[in-house]
């Protein structure tokens, strides 16, 4: 499985938000590092097919995702940094209805809801409607509706936000676990969760990526000048 960045850009007028970047991706976890404007929500909605570029294209096993349509979406999980919900919903009846959206059978979504509540720590208020929740609850219920259809390609856009420390460890633990047979890429601030988890880093600055390359490559080169 392979996902590749050809020559990608995305031009706003005369705002040039992602400049002529090129990179391949294998199954792993992917870190994507950068100041805020650099550019890394905007790749990453060309990734998921939310937004089209403006030249350039994203191949999934050598064919443009902008080609294969429901085929691409069916592969791929995506939480923005910050996603839609009903609140008046329990964690468990957003779920199902997430699972419903996704064309995944009833039976199949009871089963796949209850697991991963239980994954994420909200089985024990899998009942209570989410407007009760706490932010981190929130994020939580957030990555366990992302991973419902079990997705080859997961997205995830500042995923920690919100999550304590013990909620951060966990939700690395969930997506080295995950990555073992699938790419997942990962935009946060928070360092320590890329350092922690991340098989390679790009680094991000003004619409190009700056640096890519597995942490010691990225600390090899930082030696002497930070």
């Amino acid at each position: 499985m392979e996902l590749s960045l050809d020559r990608l850009t995305k031009h706003y007028k005369s705002k040039i938000a992602v400049d002529c970047i090129s990179s391949t991706m294998t199954p792993g976890v992917y870190g994507l590092l950068g100041a805020n404007g650099a550019g890394k929500t905007t790749l990453m909605r060309m990734l998921c097919g939310i937004l089209e570029p403006t030249s350039g294209d994203v191949l999934y096993n050598g064919h443009s995702i902008y080609d294969m349509g429901s085929a691409y979406r069916n592969l791929l999980g995506y939480l923005p940094q910050e996603f839609g919900y009903y609140p008046n919903y329990t964690a468990q009846e957003f779920l199902l209805y997430i699972a419903a959206l996704k064309g995944i059978p009833s039976h199949i979504a009871r089963k796949r809801a209850y697991k991963l509540l239980e994954m994420v720590g909200l089985s024990n208020v899998a009942t209570k409607k989410i407007k009760t929740f706490s932010g981190g609850m929130k994020q939580r219920l957030g990555i366990a509706q992302v991973l419902l259809n079990n997705p080859k390609i997961l997205v995830l856009d500042e995923p920690t936000a919100g999550l304590d420390p013990k909620e951060r460890v966990r939700l690395r633990n969930i997506l080295s676990d995950f990555a073992n047979d699938k790419i997942v890429l990962l935009s946060t601030h928070i360092v320590s969760d890329i350092e922690a988890i991340a098989d390679k880093v790009f680094l991000m600055k003004k619409g190009s990526f700056l640096l890519q390359g597995s942490i010691e490559e990225l600390v090899a080169h930082a030696q002497g000048k930070v």
